[in-house]
């Protein structure tokens, strides 16, 4: 399966270079809005038209939440710098009328796809009950863990979601460790799950950058502030 992900737009229209004829999945990481230079007309047709794609090819396009997209389509909760008051109820409509296309977490074999990744700690303090305990499996038994599947599960669940957009003190927040939508680089580089090979946006990088090694990863790949690429992999699926 020949994957390619794009990470953090802010409204950039740079994707539309991608021939998405050329790849099995295109997995958007999130964060379509929120520009410090771009009109509210540029993002909200960007947002449409990445929309509209996932429309066109609902199988192949994969739409993944960032915590730009999160005050928005839960507003007025999960609030971050950049928020456009100008925006929010033409953006609130668009999530909230979409809401199904969107999800915050894509898996393919040992390859996990969230906006700012997954820790260890963040696992051990995911909320108990009957999702939050499927997240206590032994990390071991990664071929019967649908990590992915669970997380979206819990975005689904009003009593858990909230566990997904969880912000430590690395961000300016209160919360034991930073979730899927909000954990920090300096978290994920040092505590990444063993067995998994996490591509992540969230953190802007200069250039793509991988922590680990093939026992354990987790790769940085939010680089459109310094140049345009997108990160590619291939898989045997």
């Amino acid at each position: 399966m020949k994957i390619i992900s794009v990470s953090d737009l802010h409204g950039r229209g740079n994707w539309l270079r991608i021939d998405v004829d050329c790849y099995d999945k295109v997995i958007f990481l999130g964060d379509y809005t929120d520009s410090y230079d771009l009109s509210d007309e540029v993002i909200l047709e960007n947002l449409q038209q990445i929309i509209r794609l996932k429309q066109l090819h609902p199988d192949k396009i994969v739409l993944l939440i960032g915590n730009h997209d999160a005050q928005y389509m839960h507003f007025p909760h999960y609030r971050c710098s950049g928020f456009r008051p100008s925006m929010q109820a033409a953006l609130t409509g668009l999530f909230t009328e979409h809401q199904s296309l969107f999800q915050i977490a894509y898996q393919v074999e040992s390859y996990l796809f969230t906006h700012a990744g997954v820790s260890n700690r963040w696992l051990a303090h995911v909320p108990k009950g009957d999702l939050g305990s499927k997240l206590e499996l032994n990390l071991q038994s990664l071929d019967q863990l649908e990590l992915a599947k669970v997380m979206n599960e819990m975005h689904e669940d009003r009593m858990l979601r909230t566990a997904l957009f969880d912000v430590s003190y690395l961000r300016g927040g209160n919360d034991e460790a930073g979730g899927p939508v909000w954990a920090d680089k300096r978290e994920t580089s040092t505590d990444y799950l063993p067995g998994w090979h996490q591509i992540v946006g969230h953190t802007p990088v200069r250039e793509f950058t991988t922590v680990g090694d093939q026992t354990g990863s987790i790769t940085y790949t939010d680089v459109l502030q310094t140049q345009e690429a997108f990160y590619s992999i291939e898989t045997g699926a």
